[in-house]
């Protein structure tokens, strides 16, 4: 007799199929009644409207939204295929966001096809769908981006509402960057005699510094018997000029972030420290809250460790095969990866209180750090080798967060970038603020992105004079959801504050607020 274990072995089997086909969406066809019930009962599929479904963990929680959000696009190109075959096309809005690199999964996504029905479908975790009745852009406006029916950027830029610009700034300006050349733009607006269109690209490409383009519009406009009046579509008047297109488009759309956010984070700047007694009297302050720190920052990430555990392994008293099961064992190696990453940045600190820029320091130690964190799972047999190399080479999803980091192509463009952009940043506390947002928005790592970020928050406190400063476990809640706002919504302002007001109470506590004002030390 087959015991119930080894028929969900089977449908699992079945399950891994179609997944190592590349299907991520399945619809009831896919599967039998029996396998598909199997795994619905069993937490391996998850429905996600009648008659479709997508894969689960087993270890996901009820309810919990990380599934659905990883296989949110791959589930829209399967239903819309089986929907309208290649007859659909994402909104020119949209088209353009994910043009530059912005992944994070809509609440409701607007979708055009001349079979639709202008009907709204609901989908998981309040998300939607909008099928919209509408021509199509020509075959050769519609670019295939990874299964992803999307309007060309010019097409898009064309056909976006006014309010895109406003409401999606950066974003705009990214995709006005990747044009660097007029003639596609100006056949699509004077093929419809899109008066109205062209003074607002005029002026948004003037804005990000394409003057030229901006005057190829307005002449050859003019010239064709139009008249035209240039009006700038962004609302805050921001003049970012925009190098040629990079390798990557979502290079500029960092830079673009960083230059919008940093005058908000500068507003709820906490108060100016004293001026650093000693270099040494720093690190032994560091030193004291290291058992504190690392409770905390591995409790955020999951991990089961207590301050007895950190001490014992800060002290070399302890011994990974003395009567440890596995998760007792993960969490001891986690603290040993933490304790040894820990001695790399305090050298780190130290080289940042001494005077050196702290984004050359950050860039040349961060994968010291990475290294030291999980040398210890690779020497235990838990981690491959490989693992060690470097950046990810594969898409990486947050749990529970609508925010999908850019691809793994992208991340060696995108580095370099941060660091460049934190190297020349003269203000302390938007390099504490930018550094630790801008390193987990990237996400470079399969892991320990967030301790890495917060380690990094450190070295730029200390550059800026501030003390090393704990994020408890207790305020875990807040501060994921400050950085999911500005991740997923471009709002800063609640990772700031937030941040701010632990530096103001570790101000407060080691009574180190000072009346006068702070000389802050230059980069």
């Amino acid at each position: 007799m087959v015991s119930p274990n080894e028929k969900l072995a089977e449908s699992l089997k079945i399950l891994k199929i179609l997944q190592d086909s590349g299907v991520i969406a399945l619809r009831s066809k896919d599967l039998t009644r029996t396998h598909r019930e199997r795994l619905l009962k069993n937490g391996f599929l998850q429905e996600t409207m009648k008659g479709w479904y997508i894969p689960v963990r087993q270890q996901e929680f009820t309810g919990e939204s990380t599934a659905w959000y990883a296989s949110f696009w791959n589930f829209c190109i399967a239903y819309l295929n089986g929907r309208f075959g290649s007859l659909w096309c994402i909104s020119p809005e949209q088209s353009l966001l994910l043009h530059v690199g912005n992944m994070t999964v809509p609440r409701q996504l607007i979708v055009r096809s001349p079979k639709a029905r202008n009907k709204i479908t609901k989908l998981p975790h309040n998300t939607s769908l909008l099928d919209i009745r509408a021509t199509l852009p020509a075959i050769n406006q519609v670019v295939d981006k990874d299964g992803l029916r999307l309007f060309a950027v010019p097409e898009g830029l064309v056909n976006c509402a006014p309010g895109f610009f406003q409401q999606y700034s950066t974003d705009a300006r990214a995709a006005l960057g990747m044009v660097n050349d007029s003639s596609h733009v100006l056949a699509l607006l004077l093929e419809g005699g899109k008066t109205t269109v062209a003074g607002r690209l005029a002026g948004a490409f003037r804005n990000i510094g394409r003057d030229r383009i901006a005057d190829d519009i307005v002449k050859t406009m003019q010239t064709a018997g139009y008249g035209i009046r240039e009006k700038d579509p962004f609302e805050d008047n921001r003049n970012s000029i925009l190098p040629v297109p990079q390798h990557s488009p979502g290079v500029n759309r960092i830079g673009l972030m960083w230059s919008q956010m940093r005058d908000l984070v500068l507003i709820n700047t906490p108060p100016a420290p004293e001026p650093l007694s000693s270099v040494t009297d720093y690190l032994r302050k560091a030193d004291d809250s290291y058992v504190n720190d690392a409770y905390h920052s591995l409790s955020i990430e999951g991990y089961r460790v207590s301050h007895e555990l950190i001490e014992r392994v800060r002290s070399g008293d302890w011994d990974p095969d003395e009567n440890m099961n596995d998760r007792e064992q993960i969490n001891t190696l986690a603290a040993l990866g933490y304790w040894q990453a820990y001695k790399k940045v305090r050298d780190s600190v130290r080289a940042v209180l001494e005077g050196k820029n702290p984004g050359v320091v950050c860039r040349n130690d961060h994968r010291d750090w990475y290294r030291e964190m999980f040398g210890p799972g690779v020497t235990a047999g838990l981690l491959r080798a490989t693992d060690l190399a470097g950046y990810r080479d594969h898409q990486v999803y947050i749990r529970n967060s609508m925010h999908v980091p850019p691809r793994h192509e992208a991340v060696r463009d995108y580095m370099p970038v941060f660091f460049d952009l934190l190297e020349q940043e003269p203000e302390p506390w938007v390099r504490v603020v930018m550094g630790h947002f801008m390193f987990v928005y990237i996400h470079p790592y399969m892991d320990g992105n967030g301790r890495i970020g917060r380690f990094l928050m450190n070295v730029m406190l200390a550059a800026g004079g501030y003390p090393w400063t704990v994020i408890p476990v207790e305020k875990r809640d807040a501060y994921i959801d400050a950085l999911e706002k500005g991740s997923a919504t471009q709002d800063i302002r609640p990772f700031t504050k937030f941040l701010g007001s632990l530096v103001t109470e570790k101000l407060a506590a080691t009574k180190s607020v000072h009346k006068k004002p702070y000389s802050r030390t230059k980069a």
